[in-house]
């Protein structure tokens, strides 16, 4: 019998850890098996949760988002809460990644290396902010936090189609448009390693984004589906957030977003 591992169950394994430490270490080691070609992939097979999904802490405490306290730059612990609440969509972000990656069979296996390469680079972006929110005197799980990014995780997780559709290219999609203004936010009230952090997130969320467009793509071509009208009932039936501007149209053109796409943000 080979002992090699098998990454989508590995990836429920990751997903299920509740501790937001052990578990970045967990991605980001079986991120190296992979590469070292000690992980083997079961894309056929159909996985049973095996425990709570997600695997979260008991802190940080959840609210409805209006109830998330305001963030005053001007303050240590206004710029402590931003970094927090940016900590927090990264962990969110790596537990998703982990569910594309384990819930889905069938797909081809292209599709699980990238949902790897995601959560990887996720939990890389969540340990930078855990550890700068550490040198602020904080500490991840010390304010409160809301939960609605992954609220569509669950909605969708009866279809991949809706989930591409949904969680990197609408979701996600939303941090390119934000992230050029926060990182400016924080750049001014003189947070130079916390902007830095920022540049690496908008660099790879480009990429996370890209993947999630080709994946719906691929998705949309293989039921015969059209792109855009697909996508526009998709968003009524689960009620994704409308999407505000202003728009980081450069960062979503990279992403894959195409013109006619784009032209409805102009």
């Amino acid at each position: 019998m080979s002992h090699a591992l098998e990454l989508r169950t590995q990836a429920l394994r990751c997903l299920i850890e509740a501790d937001p430490a052990a578990k970045a270490c967990a991605v980001a080691a079986l991120a190296r098996a992979s590469a070292a070609g000690t992980v083997t992939l079961d894309g056929a097979a159909v996985l049973e949760e095996t425990g709570a999904i997600p695997g979260r802490p008991a802190r940080p405490e959840l609210v409805p988002p209006r109830q998330v306290g305001r963030r005053s730059m001007a303050t240590l612990e206004g710029r402590a809460m931003l970094v927090h609440a940016l900590a927090h969509i990264e962990f969110n972000a790596v537990n998703l990644a982990l569910d594309a990656l384990w819930r889905f069979p069938g797909m081809p296996d292209a599709y699980y290396a990238d949902w790897l390469q995601v959560s990887k680079e996720e939990a890389h972006h969540f340990t930078l902010l855990a550890d700068h929110l550490q040198t602020l005197g904080y500490a991840y799980g010390d304010f409160s936090a809301h939960d609605s990014l992954w609220e569509m995780v669950e909605n969708t997780k009866g279809d991949v189609l809706a989930r591409m559709a949904l969680v990197p290219r609408t979701l996600e999609a939303r941090g390119l448009d934000a992230i050029p203004p926060l990182r400016a936010k924080i750049a001014q009230a003189g947070d130079a390693a916390a902007a830095a952090i920022l540049d690496i997130i908008l660099r790879d969320e480009v990429g996370h984004v890209e993947i999630g467009n080709r994946w719906y793509g691929f998705l949309c071509e293989a039921r015969g589906l059209p792109l855009r009208a697909t996508y526009d009932d998709l968003a009524v039936q689960y009620r994704a957030p409308v999407l505000k501007g202003p728009f980081n149209l450069e960062a979503r053109r990279r992403a894959g977003f195409t013109e006619e796409e784009l032209a409805r943000f102009a």
